[in-house]
């Protein structure tokens, strides 16, 4: 293992303990965990394992999803600026996931939610899919991604004014900010499964991304079956934006700058990035919900306004830097 991705995987350790001592009380992590070794029940255990450790563990699991499906598309579509929620994957994701939140078929079965976000999320990669083979131009993709955010935006309001429960209006409505607070293992244990076989199908595409990156004539001849792989990478991105979109809501940018920070340090080798971007991911979702749990204010700042407040400055920068 190289010194740098180590040191990436270390600064996760760090930031993973830092999230766990980080909150409005202040527990003894040393003292929480013995009573946890000797059974004993506390308030500082309880904190700890059933706040803080379910919140700890989504931020990593969300970041390294979000960021390993922005390195994903951005290989698949040999686009530099292509990411889920620029391109309208989360919010496609989100819109199926609010419908049948507003309209009661979650409580069918555990696995609907996530089942309706990855749905969502498969849809608008086919459709991306699609437009890269009629679009020329990064930028004109990049328009097209930005229309369907307008359009799923627009039906998922739709679908809010139209629901049945109005008075959950504005609990939807932060949950659609992004946030991994307030969440319990019962989440942790919904998203995992989904996480486990995305990762497992974005990473057994990795050799196809470094060969695809030299133009798709020259990825067939060395013997890929594209077809295969692309579907191999829509189901694994539409697992991790789903299950990501279904327990934190819509986390944005981490995708976008996550590929571009680490890029220069992977020789622009797609399947390399794809293995830097998951401790790159949870690297910066641990990150800034530690900001936010430390920012001044009566009421904690959501996590999806802080990775767009970081975010957007930075795709602007982008596009300069793809002008010149």
């Amino acid at each position: 293992m190289k010194p740098a991705l180590l040191g990436l995987y270390v600064l996760v350790a760090g930031l993973w303990l830092l999230e766990l001592a980080s909150g409005a009380s202040g527990i003894n992590l040393a003292a929480a965990l013995a009573d946890w070794w000797h059974n004993s029940a506390s308030v500082a255990r309880i904190i700890l394992f059933e706040v803080r450790l379910p919140r700890a563990l989504l931020a990593l699991l969300v970041g390294a999803a979000l960021a390993s499906s922005g390195a994903a598309l951005q290989g698949l579509l040999r686009n530099p600026l292509a990411s889920p929620d620029m391109l309208g994957v989360s919010q496609s994701a989100a819109l199926l996931a609010v419908c049948v939140l507003y309209f009661g078929y979650s409580r069918l079965a555990w696995f609907v939610l996530p089942l309706a976000a990855l749905c969502g999320a498969a849809l608008a990669v086919l459709l991306l899919l699609q437009l890269t083979r009629r679009l020329a131009s990064a930028q004109a993709l990049i328009l097209a991604g930005i229309a369907l955010t307008a359009l799923t935006s627009a039906l998922t309001t739709f679908a809010l004014d139209y629901a049945p429960n109005p008075y959950a209006l504005q609990e939807v409505y932060f949950w659609m900010l992004g946030s991994v607070a307030n969440r319990s293992n019962a989440e942790v244990l919904l998203a995992l499964p989904f996480f486990g076989v995305g990762t497992a199908l974005l990473l057994s595409c990795r050799r196809c991304l470094d060969a695809l990156s030299l133009g798709e004539d020259t990825a067939a001849t060395l013997g890929y079956p594209l077809s295969q792989y692309r579907w191999r990478l829509i189901v694994g991105v539409a697992c991790n934006v789903g299950a990501a979109v279904a327990v934190s809501g819509s986390i944005g940018f981490v995708g976008l700058i996550v590929p571009h920070v680490l890029r220069p340090l992977v020789q622009s080798q797609p399947g390399r990035l794809l293995w830097w971007s998951l401790p790159g991911g949870s690297a910066l979702v641990l990150l800034a919900d530690v900001l936010v749990q430390h920012l001044p204010g009566t009421q904690e700042l959501q996590l999806g306004v802080l990775t767009a407040l970081l975010g957007a400055p930075f795709f602007l920068y982008l596009l300069l830097k793809q002008r010149s």
